[in-house]
Order: structure tokens, then sequence, then C-alpha cells
């Protein structure tokens, strides 16, 4: 997920969660018999949110049901396009190569995931390697996720990964760095017998 869109998601989050919690609260402390202050939307304990006046006070006037249906139309997409934004998959496509002409190339993301993969598995003691790129087609990003053997010392593989794989795809791709997520997980094994 991007930075930015990372931080809407947040704010917006926490703006409708302060609301529903500011609300929630009011209606359940004023349930429970605590005064409201005079300016609130309600007066007491049997009071409802929207009386009967209020809800059929515009609604004979010609602007009333476009409004409304504007308004909820427009909530609807933006709550549509906040899901599809948090819900999409952040795979880069392709990678833009520079070839030294002028021109620039195209690598396909997956293909570059795969050779990242296949090289990060050739290391001793790694049971399996997973890449995926982020980021942008000119600064990509890997995530890659290691699982290791019992064995195998995770300062160790973690230096083998940097130095061949990472280093590999970097100058075959003529990047100038490729910041790399790291994770590395222990792969389950039986107990050993000792005799």
């Amino acid at each position: 997920m991007r930075p930015v869109l990372r931080i809407v998601n947040r704010v917006l989050i926490g703006v409708v969660g302060l609301v529903l919690l500011v609300f929630g609260g009011s209606v359940l402390a004023v349930g429970l018999g605590a005064k409201p202050p005079s300016w609130w939307i309600y007066d007491g304990r049997h009071d409802v949110l929207l009386s009967a006046a209020r809800r059929t006070r515009w609604r004979s006037d010609g602007w009333w049901w476009p409004t409304v249906l504007a308004v909820l139309a427009v909530l609807v997409l933006l709550a549509l396009w906040w899901l599809v934004a948090v819900l999409r998959r952040r795979r880069l496509t392709e990678v833009s190569l520079r070839t030294g002409d002028g021109e620039g190339a195209l690598l396909r993301g997956r293909a570059l995931e795969g050779v990242l993969a296949g090289d990060a598995g050739q290391l001793d003691g790694v049971a399996h390697a997973h890449v995926r790129l982020a980021g942008t087609r000119t600064a990509p990003e890997a995530r890659v996720q290691l699982s290791l053997e019992p064995h195998v010392d995770p300062g160790v593989a973690l230096d083998h990964l940097t130095a061949n794989a990472l280093s590999h795809a970097r100058d075959s791709a003529g990047l100038e760095s490729l910041p790399t997520e790291v994770r590395l997980t222990g792969v389950k094994h039986r107990a050993e017998r000792v005799s």
C-alpha cells in the first residue's frame, strides 16, 4: 500500500471511529439517564433523534430528493473507491530498465520475481523463497520471504541474499537501488532422536 493511501486510510478510519464513538457514547449516556447539554441533538431519555416533523420537513421541496440521492451516491462511490484501494493487490507488473541508448525497455515484474526467488532459493539452507515486487516502474521495491532450515544462521542467509540474489537482480536490471524488506521464518521439523 502506498504511503499516501496508508495515511488517508488511517485518518479516515480514525475519524469515522471517533465520530461513531462520540455519538454512540452520547446515546448510551443519555439512555442511562445523563442529562445532555442544551445544544445537543436530542433532549432526553425518551426523545428521538429525528422527529416526524424533521423527517418530512423538506419532502415537498423539489431540490430535496435529488440532493439526498446525490449525497448518497457520492458517499457510496467514495466507500467503493476506498474499499477497492484497500483490497487491491499492489504487485508491480513491469519494471523500467535503462538500456544505455536512451530508449529503455520494460521487464515483466513476475519474471524478475521468479529470478529473485530462484536465486534466493539456491542459497544453502533455504527451504522456500517467495518474492513480490511493489513500488513503481522506475523505483521497484522487493519483499522477500525466506523459509530457513533449522541449522541455518539467519545472518549468514541474509548476507548471502543481499550479496548474491539482490545484487544480481539490481545489476542486471540496471537499478541504482532495490529497497528490500526481508522476512525470515523457520521451517517446522520433526524432533530428532538422540541416542
